[in-house]
């Protein structure tokens, strides 16, 4: 695994250590970072991005020009990844949560990257938890992968825009609109 674009272009980053981390592929990656960079309005650098089911970090690590946010409930891969960015301390915050029982947010986010594990039905939870505790801004941009024949309901709170298939991976790129409905 490496980093593939940027200032970091070409840094190696250690592989996951459980065969129960399946990190985004480098090919999808870039084109996902492609497709960020010819829509967002914006240089990186104005953006938070948080990065859900983090795994490894290596998409929030790519996306390092903005403040970034990892969670996962195993964060063992993500730190030591992170750890090779010492001159970027300030802008990585590293939670070790479940994201299915966030606590609220301090902040809220422009962008989402989320990555759940493949066919567990974590993503339609994790995406009610993130709107319901405020992690998110209005009109924040969120790719959401999962196996290109899984099915995610998309809570209401989120407006489809498009999707992409990249080999096993399905992204779907949605909008966060509003607050969730009591």
């Amino acid at each position: 695994m490496r980093i593939i674009a940027g200032n970091y272009r070409g840094k190696k980053l250690f592989s996951p250590e459980s065969d129960k981390v399946r990190p985004t592929a480098d090919r999808a990656r870039e084109a996902l970072f492609n497709i960020l960079h010819s829509s967002l309005e914006k240089d990186w650098s104005a953006y938070k991005l948080l990065d859900v089911f983090a795994g490894t970090g290596a998409f929030a690590l790519e996306a390092l020009s903005a403040a970034v946010a990892l969670i996962d409930k195993d964060t063992r891969s993500l730190e030591k990844n992170v750890a090779l960015f010492p001159k970027e301390k300030e802008r990585i915050s590293v939670y070790r949560q479940n994201v299915l029982s966030l606590p609220p947010s301090a902040g809220r986010y422009d962008l989402l990257f989320m990555d759940a594990p493949y066919n567990q039905g974590l993503s339609e939870p994790a995406l009610r938890e993130l709107a319901a505790k405020g992690w998110l801004k209005p009109g924040a941009l969120c790719l959401v992968e999962v196996e290109k024949n899984e099915q995610l309901h998309i809570p209401a709170c989120y407006e489809w825009q498009e999707e992409r298939i990249y080999g096993l991976a399905k992204v779907i790129f949605l909008k966060y609109v509003s607050e969730p409905q009591q």
